[in-house]
């Protein structure tokens, strides 16, 4: 497998496992990977939060570690990098407002490019219109925004720990899904 260069996505409030253990496994592989977030500079750091499943009607919430940007979002060049990943978490919600996102998505769905989100991570690309006629992923409170979308709603597995590929694109509900996750998106950027 040759190393690739990934950009992943992040923001205060990321959620913390589906940052760093996508990062840890992806760097395992020996790939590059830079991480970036509007607004930041490499050496600052994002909040995290982590999502757990305590048996409530939704997630639970508890504070997570700091996670280091490792690159400059508005000197970056798209075309250098051969895949994304966008982690879960609270900051889809408001990163799907910042149209240079929104436009560096569309970069990788144009280019058919490998592409991992999980989560709520499919929030932002609902908002980038990458979604109309694709299948996805994703957590199931965010399944509205995929289907009102033109996307296909894929339902997880009961244990939350199912991916799906759809072409370049894999999803997966939560972090439950990482061996799943990772595994196809692996499988994917080695056949890029």
């Amino acid at each position: 497998m040759a190393n690739k260069q990934i950009l992943m996505l992040v923001g205060d409030y990321v959620e913390d496992y589906e940052a760093m253990a996508p990062l840890q496994i992806l760097k395992t592989f020996g790939h590059e990977v830079a991480t970036v977030c509007p607004g930041k500079s490499p050496g600052d750091t994002v909040a995290t939060a982590i999502h757990d499943f305590d048996g409530d009607q939704t997630y639970s919430e508890k504070p997570g570690h700091r996670f280091a940007v490792t690159a400059d979002f508005d000197a970056i060049d798209v075309t250098k990098f051969d895949a994304l990943v966008i982690p879960g978490g609270r900051a889809p919600e408001y990163l799907r407002l910042n149209e240079k996102v929104l436009e560096l998505v569309r970069h990788f769905f144009d280019t058919n490019k490998p592409v991992a989100a999980v989560c709520h991570g499919p929030q932002i690309l609902a908002a980038a219109g990458v979604l109309k006629g694709r299948q996805c992923s994703c957590y199931p409170a965010c399944s509205p925004e995929v289907t009102l979308t033109g996307g296909q709603y894929i339902e997880p597995a009961e244990t939350m720990d199912s991916a799906h590929v759809d072409g370049n694109l894999v999803t997966a509900p939560a972090w439950p899904a990482h061996p799943a996750w990772m595994r196809a998106f692996v499988n994917l950027l080695d056949q890029a």
